[in-house]
């Protein structure tokens, strides 16, 4: 059990989502919802306050009668549950949720404290209301995704639960669980914020910092079999550029091949005055994909750090309209559902991802290219060649797949479209960010499975598997009880599959 005071880390959000850790709420932090409905409660008395008593967007000049203003919050819940495309797997749902329960705690919300602890039931018991992809334009917040988040927990729409989506009212009467009872504005609170973007661009995070070591690990790799110059990788060298994450690259690489009997020391081979060759049969330096890892990865490892930086920050933050301050005694109207900050993270870390699956899969065309590598039959086929095919096939797979991770790096921050009667007049699009970013994420982890799979049976083609390092020799351990040696062509879109499952649930 987790207990949580209205600070949420990320370690948080992976024990969590992916240790099924369940969630408590501190008697502090219902405290100080219950005080920020209270204040808001007197305080909207004889006051105009937005999503209080006034309409919604530009419905905010329309003030709501009393006797409407309960009728107001649920006409927005069902109004804007309108989304549509695909729908939120649970755990990217489940994130959010967590999001959402946790900038409301921070008691900057006025909202009833039902609805944080209703939330935190669902989330307790496996209730994850059906959210889609499209919907969010990322300025009002998460405006659609949130509202069918919102309209499970007055009882309505469609929840999955134990596998299986059902109305809501079915599962909460199971669960003897009853709907969420609006009191003054809980359905602007709970739709008027970045939670979801939020909670997909965290998950976002940690798959993307698994791709990051995959990718140091097949970098390792390669430069193993290919018996490279290790002096790339040297501390020396990457001293005397300046960036952290380069030198953080760099530093991961060599303790990863430290004790490798593959890799070669220049002074060893091209600096002891023996060579007499006019043309050299061994490349000096090896190609870019395999001697720039630390300059290419060095700013994607950046980019991740910074990223969660970000995204703890956004889900800690209040990210609704109006805050509510009992400080100061005050409530005041803003623009803190704007998702620029995710937006912009999302697209950098996008577009960082696409260039670690590009590196990969220039990685991968070195190793199926016998042209390049000198080293290995083409695509490390070990059948008979002309008879069998090896990775022909799944190089294809591979480049396609790239492919669609070049187009997808587009940014959606710029993209901006003005709506709602030009309220909205310039938007984040926050949401559609973070779901291309899962998107790519995935596409990488694709790519990342078919060169693990090549590099295993390159070492079994080159016998080298004695002289690996023992970081190298573990991975092919792991790889090959997936995926047995073959030399006669076998269907490996299901192994494939297996080796992607099995990169994306192993812990760091």
């Amino acid at each position: 059990m987790i207990q949580l005071d209205g600070s949420v880390t990320l370690k948080n959000f992976q024990e969590i989502l992916f240790e099924g850790k369940k969630v408590n709420l501190s008697d502090s932090l219902l405290k100080r919802v219950d005080e920020s409905f209270e204040f808001l409660s007197h305080f909207a008395e004889n006051k105009i306050i937005y999503g209080v008593n006034t309409g919604f967007g530009p419905m905010a000049q329309y003030k709501i009668d009393d006797t409407d203003k309960i009728r107001l919050q649920y006409n927005l819940i069902r109004s804007h549950s309108t989304g549509m495309g695909e729908e939120l797997s649970p755990l990217y749902v489940k994130s959010g949720m967590l999001a959402r329960m946790n900038t409301l705690s921070l008691g900057h919300s006025g909202i009833h404290v039902s609805a944080i602890e209703l939330m935190r039931e669902m989330m307790n018991r496996e209730i994850f209301p059906v959210i889609y992809n499209h919907g969010g334009v990322g300025a009002s917040g998460d405006l659609v995704q949130l509202a069918h988040l919102a309209l499970a927990l007055i009882g309505e729409g469609e929840v999955h639960y134990k596998g299986v989506k059902k109305p809501t009212r079915e599962v909460f009467e199971t669960e003897r669980l009853n709907p969420l009872k609006i009191y003054m504005r809980e359905g602007l609170a709970l739709m008027n914020g970045t939670s979801i973007m939020s909670g997909i661009g965290i998950i976002n995070l940690i798959y993307a910092e698994k791709l990051f070591q995959w990718s140091i690990n097949c970098s390792c790799l390669i430069n193993e079999i290919m018996g490279a110059y290790d002096d790339h990788l040297s501390e020396t060298l990457n001293a005397t550029k300046k960036h952290s994450g380069q030198q953080k690259v760099a530093e991961m690489m060599r303790g990863f091949i430290s004790e490798s009997k593959l890799t070669r020391k220049r002074e060893d081979h091209l600096y002891n005055g023996n060579n007499q060759e006019s043309i050299f049969k061994d490349k000096l330096q090896e190609y870019y994909s395999i001697r720039c890892v630390p300059q290419i990865l060095g700013p994607i490892y950046e980019c991740i750090e910074n990223g969660k930086k970000i995204l703890i920050e956004e889900v800690n933050s209040a990210n609704d309209n109006p805050i509510v301050d009992i400080k100061s005694q005050n409530v005041y109207h803003g623009g803190n559902f704007h998702g620029d900050y995710v937006a912009f993270e999302m697209d950098k870390l996008r577009i960082a991802i696409t260039k670690l699956s590009m590196l990969q899969e220039r990685q991968l065309n070195y190793l199926l290219n016998p042209s390049l590598n000198e080293m290995l039959p083409a695509f490390v086929n070990l059948g008979k060649l002309g008879l069998n095919f090896g990775m022909q096939g799944a190089q294809f797979t591979a480049t396609s797949t790239t492919a669609e991770n070049q187009m997808l790096s587009n940014p959606m921050y710029i993209h901006s479209i003005p709506n709602n009667k030009d309220n909205q007049d310039i938007v984040s699009m926050g949401t559609n960010a973070a779901c291309l970013t899962k998107k790519v994420i995935d596409n990488s982890f694709e790519v990342i499975s078919i060169q693990l799979l090549t590099l295993i049976q390159a070492i079994d083609y080159l016998d080298c598997f004695e002289k690996l390092s023992p970081k190298g020799q573990e991975i092919y351990h792991k790889i090959r009880k997936i995926v047995p040696n073959f030399k006669e062509d076998i269907i490996l879109s299901p192994l494939l599959s297996k080796i992607k499952d099995f990169i994306k649930e192993q812990k760091l």
